[in-house]
């Protein structure tokens, strides 16, 4: 095989059989024609070079290597081939379906499903998402604004300070959370959290009420009353639900930094925080952004916890302590049962909006995640 300067590595089947035996040779190649054969000015430089050959011309021949696979190797080509179709039709399929189920709603409502705040299909009148949508937004960034530190500082943790038999411990028992349903967190957080967040949600209603996200209506008052069912509340059960996914990309991620520059930060006399801030942190960026994008998407389409926490409501508020909230996937739940075919329609449509943003924001957190230094060698 015969490396050119300025040029592709190939493998070339030349006449003279001592330069392409010679183990350690520098060829500094000059194209000669662009079409047919190529004659190249061969400069050989070497031990074994022999000192007739310093300068003379060869006719070589570009040869592409071929590969030969054996049977086994053909089918796992083609299964995984197979598999990752797959995948990709049956996204088209869900997205196709809901297009088609939506598209009498759709063709109703026009641009008005993005800008009503009303739900009354129904009856005939408007329906959009032009409420409920930030009411999903809202409750997934408090999700997030918990659960990212708690994931973080849990993923540092297990990959930095954690003994080997509590790393597999943790590690077991954070996947172990990831797969408990969501019912059951949302029953937990009914009849455990929900009492105890009424207190914490007017204090800070009380103590915090002049930032607008935790302004509480005067006409209410601040009474317990009206705390239970709110945007704050769902957020923090649905956080619980997020840690574990972002916990797993992140500690993925963290585990990968180079062995060569946390040893080298040490020799220098780093401590352990320093190796962490230094070497650990800026190596796993692309994961914490990505692990954050994927705990969006999942904070985003969650439906049973929220369900059980909220009191549905269609008015677009910048307060998460108020009383009333509601999501694309919590709406779907309610509504499906009671719904007539044109108001399942509607739903659909919906369920299409809230399909298109969590494919959105998945498919963003891939793309930072493997765009990222830390995320070439890892799979989200």
């Amino acid at each position: 095989m015969l490396t050119l300067e300025g040029a592709e590595p190939f493998i070339y089947r030349t006449h003279g059989a001592l330069v392409a035996n010679s183990p350690s040779v520098h060829y500094c190649a000059n194209l000669m024609s662009a079409r047919g054969p190529r004659k190249y000015v061969v400069s050989v430089v070497g031990q074994s070079a022999p000192s007739d050959l310093a300068h003379r011309s060869v006719l070589d021949e570009v040869v592409h290597p071929v590969v030969r696979r054996s049977g086994v190797d053909r089918i796992f080509r083609s299964v995984a081939t197979s598999s990752a179709v797959i995948t990709f039709i049956l996204m088209g399929l869900i997205g196709g379906f809901l297009l088609v189920k939506g598209y009498d709603a759709l063709k109703v409502a026009g641009w008005g499903f993005l800008t009503d705040s009303e739900w009354a299909p129904d009856q005939g009148g408007k329906f959009g998402i032009a409420a409920i949508l930030p009411f999903t937004i809202q409750i997934a960034v408090v999700a997030l604004f918990i659960a990212v530190p708690v994931a973080l500082s849990t993923a540092l943790f297990i990959t930095e300070y954690a003994p080997r038999k509590m790393r597999r411990l943790l590690t077991a028992m954070i996947d172990l959370l990831a797969a408990v349903p969501s019912l059951i967190y949302g029953l937990w957080g009914l009849f455990f959290l929900q009492p105890r967040l009424i207190t914490l949600s007017k204090w800070m209603a009380d103590h915090l009420g002049w930032i607008p996200f935790f302004h509480v209506d005067d006409q209410y008052g601040t009474s317990l009353g009206i705390f239970p069912s709110s945007t704050f509340v769902s957020g923090v059960i649905v956080s619980l639900m997020v840690i574990p996914i972002c916990t797993a990309v992140m500690r993925e991620v963290f585990s990968q930094a180079p062995p060569g520059e946390r040893e080298g930060a040490m020799a220098l006399g780093g401590t352990r925080w320093g190796v962490v801030r230094d070497v650990v942190l800026p190596f796993g960026r692309g994961g914490i952004i990505g692990g954050s994008m994927l705990g969006l998407g999942r904070a985003l389409g969650e439906t049973i916890a929220v369900t059980l926490i909220i009191s549905p409501a269609f008015t677009a508020k910048w307060s998460i302590l108020d009383q009333g909230s509601n999501s694309i996937a919590a709406l779907i739940a309610l509504k499906f049962s009671e719904s007539s075919t044109f108001g399942i329609s509607a739903l659909m449509a919906a369920g299409l909006a809230l399909f298109i943003i969590t494919l959105l924001v998945n498919a963003a957190a891939s793309t930072v995640v493997s765009n990222s230094r830390s995320g070439s060698s890892t799979e989200i």
